[in-house]
C-alpha cells in the first residue's frame, strides 16, 4: 500500500515537471504507450513483447491502419523499477500524448501507474501483469489477456495435489506484489485440500545466490516448491537443487516460468519443471504454416528466435488491434470498454486457451494448461483446467 501511495505522489510531482511537447504529432495517429523493462531483470521479456507488437502494428499500418489511422508505438524503459515506471507513465501521457496503453510489463510497475492512467482516462489494455487487483477494482481500467497468476497457481496446485499426490507444498517467491499473489493462491488452494503451506522463502528479483533458500526448503521436507519467479531466479534455485542432490522434489511455476529459454539452462537444471500457462509455445516441426510464417518473420526482423514473451506480445497485439477496430479507431475509455466486452470465443494464433470478455469480464479466461519441460520443449499434460 505504501508503495502505491508513494507512486501516486511521485506521479503528481513528475507530471508537473515535464515539458510540453515540442513537436506536432499527427492527429490521425493512434499513439500507443508501453511501459516495459529493456535493461533490468525482465528485459528478455520486455524486448520480446515490444518486438512482437512492433511486427503486428507495422503490418497493420502497411495495410492502411485502423480505420485509416496509423498505430504509433512509444516505448519507455522502467528497468523493472516502480519509481521509473511512474515517471515514464507521466511522460507518455503528458509529453507523448499516449491515447491508450498496451502490453506494459511488471505487476508492481503496472499497478503503481494505475492512478495516473485512471486520472487521464487512458485504458490499460492487456498488460504483461496478471494480478487480481488490476482487474477486480470497481474502477478498473485494465483488461488481462489469458488467466491471472492467482488462477494459474490455484489450478496448478490443485492438479499437483490430486494427480501427483503432493502433501508438503512450499513456496519460493520474489518479495514483490507478484510473489504475494502466488503465496495467496497457494494458501487458498491448499485450504481446499485440508493442507497448509509447509514453508515460504522470499528473495529479491536481483538475487543470485540461492544456496541458503534451497537448503531451507529442503530442510522443511518439501515435495513441491511453487515458484513466483522469472527466468534467472527460476534457473538458479533449480540448479542448486540439482547439484546438491535434491531430486525428490517437483517445481511448479505460473506463466512466467513457461519459456523456451528455460529449456536452455546449463546442465539441464530446469528439466522436469511444471508450468501453468494459458498460452501454447509452438514447435516449428508441428506448427501450422501460419505460425511458422510468423516465426520466420520475427526471426528475420529481429535476428532472434521468438521466446514466450514474443508469443504473449503477438497475442496482446492481436487483441489490441481487434479492440481498436471494434472501437472504430476511437480510444476513449468508454468506447474501448464496449469494444473489449464484445470479444467472445477468441483464440490466439498459437492455440492458447479460449478467451472471452463478455458481460464486463476483465480477464480472458480463468483456465490454463499444465505443462512439463521435457528436453527442448514443454509437454502439455492436461486440457484447459481451473480450480
Amino acid at each position: 500500500m505504501r508503495r502505491h501511495l508513494l507512486a501516486a505522489a511521485l506521479s503528481g510531482l513528475i507530471g508537473l515537471a515535464l515539458p510540453t511537447p515540442s513537436f506536432a504529432a499527427d492527429k490521425s495517429d493512434i499513439v500507443i504507450g508501453t511501459l516495459t523493462d529493456l535493461s533490468g531483470p525482465a528485459a528478455v521479456y520486455g524486448h520480446a513483447v515490444v518486438n512482437a507488437m512492433r511486427l503486428r502494428f507495422d503490418a497493420v499500418n502497411a495495410a492502411g491502419g485502423i480505420r485509416g489511422r496509423r498505430l504509433r508505438l512509444v516505448v519507455e524503459d522502467h528497468q523493472f523499477q516502480v519509481p521509473r515506471a511512474v515517471q515514464a507513465a507521466a511522460k507518455l501521457i503528458k509529453y507523448d500524448r499516449a491515447q491508450v496503453f498496451v502490453g506494459s510489463l511488471g505487476t508492481a510497475q503496472v499497478q503503481a501507474v494505475q492512478p495516473q492512467l485512471r486520472a487521464a482516462g487512458r485504458a490499460n489494455l492487456f498488460p504483461m501483469a496478471a494480478n487480481r487487483e488490476l482487474v477486480q477494482a470497481a474502477d478498473s481500467i485494465s483488461w488481462i489477456s489469458g488467466s491471472l497468476y492467482y488462477d494459474q497457481i490455484r489450478a496448478g496446485v490443485k492438479w499437483m495435489v490430486e494427480t501427483q499426490g503432493k502433501r508438503a507444498v512450499c513456496v519460493l517467491a520474489q518479495g514483490t506484489d507478484y510473489g504475494e499473489e502466488v503465496q495467496q493462491a497457494v494458501r487458498d488452494q491448499l485450504a481446499q485440500h485440508g493442507q497448509t503451506t509447509r514453508a515460504v522463502v522470499t528473495h529479491r528479483p536481483t538475487d543470485t545466490d540461492f544456496t541458503a533458500p534451497v537448503a531451507r526448503l529442503r530442510g522443511s521436507g518439501c515435495d513441491l516448491v511453487v515458484l513466483a519467479t522469472l527466468l534467472r531466479d527460476t534457473i538458479l534455485p533449480m540448479a542448486v537443487a540439482k547439484t546438491t542432490g535434491w531430486t525428490d522434489v517437483a517445481f511448479l511455476g505460473p506463466s512466467t516460468t513457461h519459456d523456451y529459454l528455460l529449456a536452455q539452462a546449463p546442465g539441464g537444471a530446469t528439466q522436469g519443471l511444471y508450468s501453468v500457462s494459458s498460452i501454447a509455445l509452438p514447435d516449428r516441426a508441428t506448427a501450422s504454416a501460419e505460425v511458422v510464417a510468423w516465426m520466420d518473420a520475427y526471426k528475420t526482423r529481429f535476428n532472434v528466435e521468438p521466446n514466450a514473451g514474443a508469443i504473449y506480445g503477438a497475442t496482446i497485439a492481436d487483441l489490441a488491434v481487434l479492440t481498436l477496430d471494434r472501437a472504430e479507431g476511437e480510444t476513449g475509455l468508454a468506447r474501448l470498454t464496449r469494444a473489449v466486452a464484445s470479444i467472445r470465443g477468441w483464440r490466439d494464433l498459437f492455440g492458447g486457451t479460449l478467451q472471452a470478455f463478455a458481460d464486463g469480464g476483465r480477464q480472458g479466461t480463468r483456465q490454463a494448461y499444465i505443462y512439463r519441460l521435457q528436453g527442448p520443449r514443454y509437454e502439455r499434460l492436461s486440457e484447459a483446467v481451473g480450480y
